[in-house]
């Protein structure tokens, strides 16, 4: 049970301080700065990683938890039961955001900007998830983390797209990231695309290491 308490912990932490600084940042008249809410998401997960990633693998991704099952680096039947973990720590995050923000509208949730269309957003999305799995899945085992340098090389990939594509698609790259904010907050418009991009994201990672990497990788 370990590490599903690990995946729900991460998940959390990963969701409460992310998206905690978003909705700080929007009910303060943007006090906290797009920079420093990129900030935010790339250290959290860096720090989750550095905490957990020996015990559960630090997922923290229904996306990358499947890209790792569809790589072979992990088992499917742990699939479902990482995923409830990811999404009970999620949701008890952004419960508690609710809790102690309640004049937030979002309270963090993934929405396209203004101008941006669906389908536009779509395709970053799934493009940001691609890059997101590559680093992840050549720096980990799937169970393990591979030494302190994957904490570093994940947490910079997520610090780095949060802060090109951050104003355009909010970067989710994880579906449960997206998934329980709107669903507290009411903010479901659009939420297919982040429910779907980030899986399509993670699959074609793995089909790209057969490109680069040694016969049966992945």
């Amino acid at each position: 049970m370990k590490k599903y308490y690990s995946e729900a912990i991460g998940t959390f932490a990963m969701v409460f301080c992310g998206c905690g600084a978003m909705t700080v940042n929007e009910i303060t008249g943007g006090s906290i700065t797009h920079v420093g809410v990129a900030i935010t998401w790339g250290l959290i997960v860096m720090s989750m990683i550095y905490a957990f990633g020996d015990i559960s693998g630090a997922h923290f991704n229904p996306a990358v938890t499947f890209g790792f099952a569809y790589a072979k680096k992990f088992p499917w039947q742990e699939v479902p039961k990482y995923i409830i973990s990811q999404a009970i720590g999620a949701f008890l995050a952004c419960l508690i955001l609710l809790f102690l923000f309640p004049e937030s509208e979002t309270l963090g949730s993934t929405l396209p900007a203004e101008g941006f269309e669906p389908y536009r957003a779509f395709v970053l999305e799934l493009i940001l998830s691609f890059f997101l799995m590559v680093v992840i899945i050549n720096v980990s085992t799937g169970s393990k983390e591979i030494g302190t340098m994957a904490a570093i090389a994940v947490g910079s990939v997520i610090l780095l797209e949060a802060m090109f594509a951050g104003p355009m698609t909010k970067a989710s790259m994880n579906p449960i990231r997206s998934l329980a904010p709107a669903v507290i907050s009411g903010n479901l418009q659009h939420l297919w695309l982040y429910l779907t991009a980030p899986f399509i994201g993670a699959f074609l990672a793995v089909v790209s290491c057969s490109f680069v990497k040694h016969d049966n990788c992945c």
